[in-house]
């Protein structure tokens, strides 16, 4: 079970256990920055405080009226759910543990401030809406603040924005902060980037007399100070006319005029504004992103109240480049093939240490196709502008010609080798990762940390070459001639689709679906487990994975035994890629995606895909016999040897694309383990900065640190690096370069990618699953977005990978920015039997979560509610 009571920097308070608010205190105080000393109570108090007191039924009976629309229903719910909390007591053993860390404050005057799991993050800005309560004194008073706070909750305003916001209110929970005090004579908020021009060199700074409340809430006009960021020279000081102030009496806080000898003095010194420039610049590094920070002043010395992102900055400084210069005026770039796999901005290792090998993988893929006669190594094949990925085709009309006859006159030793040759790659691969593997990395030098992943990354590329000319070609050539065959010469007014007859197969992907399938089953027969993990959050569970201990209440067997049986999926499935750049996590790294669908299996709201494959399965094999039976003669044969053929060949492609990833747990170690030594060297501030480094960086700092010499530090161009990084994701990468090219006669936009039509809410695409649903969108940009999806609602997302299989099963249908017809997405979503739309070029920026549109598989396009677009 839960603990009740977490000190304030303890390593437990994450998301889940302490809030939004909670959680970034604790980050904070454990960086070493002036946080008041305090405790949590954490959200299994508020959960037991509703448990024990049987408040659920009641709060969701009482929001059953709730309309985000009318606010009179908000306040209505809100009152009668007030009420139930302030009637309900504190459970005895809650309130012996409040009591007993509030001691440890020596019965300080507190502030209690509320921190709910919804709140205080990157894209929601919930700033302001539970309670907090100050200059709280005495064990009853701070007794009272927190039953308050956890029914702050439920305030009209919270209700009506979750509501507005797709929120799950039964999911939300409240945790809340008892912070010391702190006596201030001044306060004010620090923004780390410009809110009014979105510059970030710049710090602003308000400033106020009193307690920070005037300065929040606005009643008062501060002091306002533009620093620039690098130099901290002051840019402007605006020195205003401060009227009232926030101070503590014996019950709380007022108001109060402030004296005649204040108002027009500036609250903080030269000084002072450069001692808070620093404090902002270190948490701003901490967490990666401009930052909002309140902040006090007492007897001369600065305490950090709270710090959370800036959710509404105007366009940032570093602005994302508008012109796509190509390296070679002459090339054709495309982002297909394996650039599909690469949906967003390249990291900087990523890119310079794998582009050659991608390169080279790529000229031998030529080769092996073209006869054996190698490209020129003038022509240049990969080339990342503008951040993203791409590969120039423009090998010239000879080369190209060449390739085409090759592929037909390799054909058949393509379909006859096609398994072995993968097998064969596939055990090569696995080799590879045993030899790198056999060392323990705290014994490999620092450049061999390097080594390995360029030996393990080149692996990667030497089986997707195998696949292009295996796997990925047979599934294409027998699916698209049995195709052709079958809808010119056989298929009549209501027959199945030519894809009906290649669904229902058990990839790779589909397999790992079914073992957490299994799982879950078996986990739902053991009560206090299944409960224990239904009601724990996924990234919690993830914790929880690492520790022989089980958690309190749980049997140490069945602990062990689950256990046991994720981390044999792991070992089996933690491979697969959610993205090809391996600065991105995989399961095997961060499980908790995973455990989120475990979760989802538990409570019911996930369908068996044991029932799907088998119904789809059911739908082939009648299909199949009811076209067998109706044929005969040589056009009977001819169509039964095609079927088998695409049949044979339809999950290969899959699991040949389930082994890319193989080496990826290792290779991030070993990366990782560099960042590490780097970070002991203070080159890096984090072990994950090194795949901001470039190869040639990492390389330099590698040799330097074997020499036992402390490489230069490299933070502040990590932390640009990652700016810059940030402003890229925001392009709409063109699919072709130059844009509206044409080659060989034929516009190769058209032919590769959607978009949108001449009606604003029409997005196209190509329909690679038929079926028309209408549902709630969930845009997905990532594995970390994962516990968004919700059953039945439509999985909008930049690519799908292998990884993503276990969304699958509670999507209603599958729309994509990057994919074609026999990309995962197209696959998987026809062995699920659902409406798919790929190749949109921009669907996860022109849809938003929420809105509800209607998937036509068919048609291939995207329709968003007209209403809800207007409304944005």
């Amino acid at each position: 079970m839960s603990p009740l009571i977490l000190p304030l920097a303890d390593q437990n308070a994450i998301l889940e256990t302490v809030g939004g608010k909670g959680m970034s205190l604790a980050k904070l105080s454990r960086a070493g920055l002036p946080v008041p000393g305090g405790f949590h109570v954490t959200t299994e108090a508020y959960r037991r405080f509703v448990a024990d007191n049987g408040l659920q039924p009641r709060i969701l009976e009482a929001l059953k009226g709730a309309d985000a629309t009318q606010p009179t229903s908000l306040d209505t719910a809100s009152g009668q759910i007030s009420r139930l909390f302030a009637d309900a007591p504190i459970p005895e053993e809650i309130a012996a543990a409040i009591s007993a860390a509030y001691a440890g404050l020596k019965d300080a005057p507190v502030a209690v401030r509320s921190s709910a799991t919804a709140e205080d993050l990157p894209e929601a800005s919930f700033a302001g809406q539970q309670d907090t309560y100050l200059n709280i004194t005495g064990e009853v008073a701070v007794l009272e603040a927190v039953k308050r706070c956890w029914a702050s909750l439920w305030t009209a305003r919270a209700i009506g924005y979750r509501l507005k916001n797709g929120i799950d209110q039964q999911s939300v929970a409240l945790a809340v902060i008892v912070q010391e005090l702190v006596p201030a004579d001044a306060a004010g908020v620090l923004f780390t980037a410009n809110p009014l021009n979105g510059r970030r060199d710049q710090v602003v700074i308000n400033a106020a007399w009193g307690l920070g409340e005037a300065v929040v809430s606005g009643t008062v006009t501060p002091d306002t100070i533009t620093v620039d960021k690098p130099s901290g020279h002051t840019l402007q000081r605006e020195t205003a006319a401060k009227q009232v102030m926030t101070v503590r009496t014996e019950m709380g806080t007022r108001e109060q005029l402030v004296p005649d000898s204040k108002k027009n003095m500036p609250v903080l010194s030269d000084g002072q504004v450069s001692e808070l420039r620093r404090y902002g610049m270190q948490i701003e590094a901490l967490y990666e992103a401009p930052m909002d920070i309140e902040w006090v002043l007492a007897d001369g010395k600065f305490a950090i109240l709270q710090a959370r992102p800036i959710t509404a900055l105007p366009e940032l400084q570093v602005k994302p480049a508008t012109e796509w210069k190509l390296p070679d005026p002459k090339g054709l770039y495309m982002r297909a093939s394996l650039i599909e796999q690469l949906p967003e901005p390249l990291t900087p290792l990523f890119s310079t240490l794998s582009g050659p090998i991608i390169e080279e993988a790529t000229r031998r893929l030529f080769a092996t196709m073209s006869g054996g006669k190698g490209l020129k190594r003038e022509l240049s094949l990969f080339a990342t502008i503008n951040g993203y990925g791409y590969m120039n085709v423009n090998f010239g009309l000879w080369n190209t010609v060449r390739i085409g006859v090759g592929q037909m006159v390799k054909m058949n030793w393509i379909f006859k080798q096609s398994r072995s040759r993968w097998q064969q790659a596939h055990e090569h691969y696995l080799e590879v990762i045993r030899r790198w593997g056999a060392k323990p990395l705290g014994e490999c030098t620092s450049v061999e940390l390097l080594d390995g992943p360029r030996a393990l990354f080149a692996e990667t590329m030497e089986i997707y070459t195998v696949l292009q000319t295996g796997p990925i070609a047979t599934a294409l050539g027998s699916e698209t001639m049995f195709n052709q065959f079958y809808n010119r010469l056989i298929k009549k007014k209501g027959d199945p689709d030519g894809s009906t007859f290649v669904m229902g197969f058990e990839s790779m992907p589909i397999q790992a679906e079914q073992f957490l399938y299994d799982l879950a089953e078996w986990a739902q027969g053991r009560g206090k487990l299944a409960a224990h993990l239904t009601a724990t959050p996924a990234a919690q569970l993830a914790t929880e994975l690492e520790s022989a201990d089980p958690p309190v209440g749980l049997d140490a067997g069945e602990w062990s035994e689950w256990q046991r049986r994720f981390r044999e999926h792991l070992s089996k499935y933690g491979h697969f890629t959610y993205d090809l750049d391996f600065s991105k996590a995989v399961a095997a790294d961060d499980p908790a995606p995973l455990l989120e669908a475990c979760r989802m299996y538990l409570l019911g709201k996930a369908g068996s895909p044991y029932a799907r494959v088998k119904a789809l399965a059911d739908r082939r094999e009648q299909a199949a016999g009811a076209m067998l039976k109706r044929l005969h003669g040589p056009i009977r044969s001819i169509f039964n040897r095609q079927l088998l053929s695409a049949q044979k060949y339809a999950p290969m492609r899959e699991d040949g694309l389930s082994d890319l990833g193989l080496g990826y747990p290792l290779l991030r170690r070993m990366l990782r383990e560099l960042g590490r030594r780097l970070v002991q060297a203070g080159v890096l501030e984090q072990p994950e900065d090194v795949f901001w480094l470039n190869e040639q960086e990492a390389v330099e700092a590698a040799g330097v640190l074997d020499r036992e010499r402390f490489p230069a530090s490299m933070k502040a161009t990590v932390r640009d690096r990652r700016t810059v990084w940030k402003a890229e994701q925001r392009l709409s990468p063109p699919v072709v370069l130059p844009v509206g090219s044409r080659y060989m006669g034929m516009d190769v936009e058209k032919l590769t990618s959607g978009g949108l039509t001449d009606d604003a809410n029409v997005i196209k695409g190509f329909g690679s699953s038929q079926g028309k649903v209408t549902a709630t969108a969930r845009v997905l940009l990532g594995p970390e977005d994962f516990n968004q999806m919700r059953p039945g609602d439509v999985l909008v997302a930049p690519i799908t990978t292998p990884a993503w299989t276990p969304l699958f099963t509670m999507a209603s249908a599958i729309v994509t920015d990057i994919g074609g017809p026999l990309s995962h997405s197209s696959i998987v979503a026809r062995e699920y039997g659902i409406p798919a739309v790929l190749g949109t070029g921009s669907a996860t920026r022109l849809i938003h979560s929420g809105q509800t549109i209607t998937v036509d598989g068919t048609l291939g396009k995207v329709t968003i509610n007209p209403d809800e677009r207007a409304g944005k």
